[in-house]
């Protein structure tokens, strides 16, 4: 029964992923505007900063169009299909679980955020045009 279980849920999110993508690409908003030398200095404070994420994972996709909408450069890390993200997710934030962002700064610290709403909130406080940061 298990398998049979397994399976089932395995059909469904085959069938479900094309449909949240597109979503996905249709739901995101426009990002913000900011003066040439803004972006530059934002997108010199993410080169510091990974998301690994699922490509089909709704909170993923709530973290991603944050970043679209923010007009961040953030690399994104496919942790599902990519064994050697999945791995430094495991090893450095301690679980595979996502979405996870990797704050990377300037004295080799790394802190791992999980948790969509702390990422977004992160994301804002920082990147926010206004917030006075970055």
């Amino acid at each position: 029964m298990r398998i049979v279980i397994r399976y089932f849920f395995r059909g469904l999110r085959l069938i479900l992923t094309p449909f949240m993508l597109i979503s996905e690409k249709l739901s995101t908003p426009k990002s913000v505007e900011r003066s040439p030398e803004d972006q530059e200095r934002v997108d010199r404070a993410c080169e510091n900063l990974a998301l690994y994420q699922f490509s089909a994972c709704p909170f993923c996709i709530k973290v991603r169009k944050e970043i679209a909408r923010l007009g961040l450069n953030i690399e994104t890390r496919n942790a599902q299909h990519d064994d050697h993200h999945r791995e430094a997710l495991h090893n450095g934030g301690g679980q595979v679980k996502v979405p996870c962002l990797l704050i990377a700064d300037a004295n080799d610290s790394e802190k791992w955020v999980y948790e969509s709403d702390a990422i977004k909130a992160w994301l804002q406080e920082r990147f926010e045009p206004g917030s006075g940061t970055a």
